[in-house]
C-alpha cells in the first residue's frame, strides 16, 4: 500500500488518533497537513519528525475548527500547495460530560461546533479539487457514540450521531465521482479526551475513577481493553486504498464488540 504523491489532511492530529492516522499515512508515503493545538515547539518537533523520517512534506496549519472563515483557509492554501487534499480525516473533537439539565449551553455550541460543523466545512471545501481529480477519499472519525448513546453526553452524541448522518449524505452525492466517504466509529481509545473525562464522569455518576475504567468504559467493550490507536489509523489507511473502492457511506466499528450487544 503507497500513497506516494497523494496528500493527506487531518484534524486533531496533534495528539492521540489524529496523530496515529497522519503518522501512518506519512509511513506510506503521503504528505501530511496537521492540525491540531499545542505547545508550538512541541508541534513543530512532530512535524519534523515525520518529514524527516519518512521523506515526505509535512505542514502544520493551525486553524480553529470552530471558526469556518480558518477552516476554508486552510483547504484553501493546502489544494493551493499540493494540487488538491486527495485524503481528508476529520477527527477534531471535544467532550464534556454533564447532566443534560446542567450542560453549560456555550459548551454545547463548542462540541456541536468542532465535532459536526467543523467536517460539513472542510468537507465542502475540499469537495471541489477532489472532483476535479476525479477522485478522493473523505474519513470522518465519529464514535461508537454515532450509533449508541451514552447518559451525561448529549452534545457529544448528538454531533457523532450527525457525523454518521454527513457521511451517508455526502457519500450518495459523490457515489459517481470516485470519491469515498466513510467514517470510523472507535470505542474507547485511551486518549488526552478519554483521560480528561474520567474525572467528570466520576462527579456525574458518584464513582472513583478507577470505577468510572473498570465499569463504565471498558465495561462497555466486551474485549475489556481499550482500543488502540494504531488499530484505527490501519482502518483509516485501508479505506483510502484501492482496496476499499467500493465502500462507501459505510459507518464502521473499530469498538471491541461494544455495538454488538
Amino acid at each position: 500500500m503507497s500513497f506516494q504523491g497523494k496528500t493527506a489532511l487531518v484534524t486533531g492530529s496533534t495528539s492521540g488518533i489524529g496523530l496515529a492516522v497522519a503518522t501512518r499515512f506519512a509511513s506510506l508515503g503521503a504528505n501530511v497537513v496537521l492540525n491540531g493545538f499545542g505547545d508550538a515547539a512541541e508541534i513543530e518537533k512532530i512535524r519534523a519528525s515525520l518529514a524527516a523520517q519518512f521523506g515526505v512534506e509535512v505542514r502544520y496549519d493551525g486553524a480553529d475548527m470552530s471558526k469556518p472563515a480558518e477552516i476554508a483557509a486552510m483547504v484553501e492554501k493546502a489544494v493551493g500547495e499540493f494540487g488538491a487534499v486527495d485524503i481528508l480525516v476529520n477527527n477534531a473533537g471535544i467532550q464534556f460530560v454533564s447532566p443534560v439539565e446542567d450542560f453549560p449551553i456555550e459548551k454545547w455550541d463548542a462540541i456541536i461546533a468542532i465535532n459536526l460543523s467543523s467536517s460539513f466545512h472542510t468537507i465542502r471545501a475540499a469537495l471541489p479539487a477532489m472532483k476535479a481529480k476525479g477522485a478522493g477519499t473523505i474519513i470522518n472519525i465519529a464514535s461508537a457514540h454515532a450509533l449508541i448513546a451514552s447518559p451525561f453526553k448529549s452534545a457529544y452524541v448528538s454531533a457523532k450521531h450527525g457525523v454518521a448522518g454527513l457521511t451517508k449524505t455526502v457519500a450518495l452525492e459523490v457515489a459517481e465521482m470516485g470519491i469515498t466517504v466513510n467514517a470510523i466509529c472507535p470505542g474507547y481509545v485511551l486518549t488526552p479526551l478519554v483521560e480528561k473525562q474520567i474525572p467528570d464522569t466520576a462527579k456525574a455518576r458518584n464513582m472513583t475513577e478507577d470505577e468510572v475504567i473498570k465499569k463504565v468504559i471498558l465495561e462497555a467493550q466486551p474485549t475489556k481493553r481499550f482500543v488502540k490507536v494504531e488499530e484505527v489509523a490501519g482502518i483509516a489507511a485501508f479505506l483510502a486504498s484501492p482496496d476499499a473502492a467500493s465502500i462507501t457511506g459505510a459507518t464502521i466499528s473499530v469498538d471491541g464488540g461494544w455495538s454488538a450487544r
